[in-house]
């Protein structure tokens, strides 16, 4: 069959190997695929499955992807020296946003910020990448505390609770809410926030005790409460 030929479902089908395409085009469909997928970054294997050109023709003409990127406007994802905190602050975004333990093929935007290279670089394996992780929540979660230090009614806790100790909290609690059992792992549109017990209003801290997983639609209810009990 020729390029010219249609096939039983009237279909002309044409060949494009060899068609020169210009350095704008390429950066205009790395664009489009960007924003159909609703983000700034744009992996290059995800470039690969939705984008009209491959991604070792815009590597090549501007030397490298991240460099295409760039020209194209995109943040750049392979990013050579993101800190442990980052990389380790995104999984902890992904476990509590999908309520379960994040796959290495959701590494892709709009859901993670990093792809995979910046992890199998960093631990050699995504699943080492998994266990580096649980060992720094359990040290991390820790470290904003401080002291009491009555005399000067300081307090020992910073309001917001840091990525490790966020994840220690939904771990804890099984990454459902704690209300209505909820969970982002099997129910479709669920959000889980991480809540003070005693309000942080009232005095309360920032300590995995005195904090609780709770889906969105718990969060504001127990907040229309509060409103209605004062």
């Amino acid at each position: 069959m020729t390029n010219k030929q249609q096939d039983a479902r009237g279909f002309k089908l044409e060949h494009t190997a060899g068609v020169a395409v210009s350095n704008d085009e390429i950066l205009a469909d790395m664009r489009r695929v960007a924003s159909e997928f609703g983000a700034s970054r744009l992996p290059a294997r995800l470039y690969q499955s939705y984008g009209k050109y491959s991604h070792t023709t815009a590597s090549k003409r501007y030397g490298s992807w991240n460099a295409a990127l760039t020209a194209a406007g995109l943040q750049v994802l392979n990013e050579m020296n993101v800190s442990d905190d980052d990389l380790f602050g995104n999984i902890e975004q992904l476990w509590v946003r999908l309520g379960r333990q994040p796959r290495k093929r959701e590494l892709l935007p709009p859901m993670s910020h990093y792809s995979e290279r910046p992890y199998t670089r960093r631990f050699g394996a995504w699943r080492q990448a998994l266990e580096a992780f649980v060992q720094w929540a359990e040290i991390a979660s820790d470290k904003d505390f401080q002291p009491l230090d009555k005399s000067h009614g300081r307090r020992r806790t910073s309001r917001d609770p840091n990525s490790a100790l966020r994840w220690r909290v939904a771990n804890r609690d099984g990454f459902r809410c704690r209300h209505c059992g909820k969970s982002p792992a099997i129910n479709a549109g669920v959000t889980l926030h991480i809540d003070h017990i005693i309000p942080w209003s009232k005095g309360g801290e920032t300590v995995l005790e005195n904090l609780q997983t709770l889906c969105s639609e718990c969060n504001i209810g127990k907040g229309t409460q509060r409103q209605s009990d004062g």
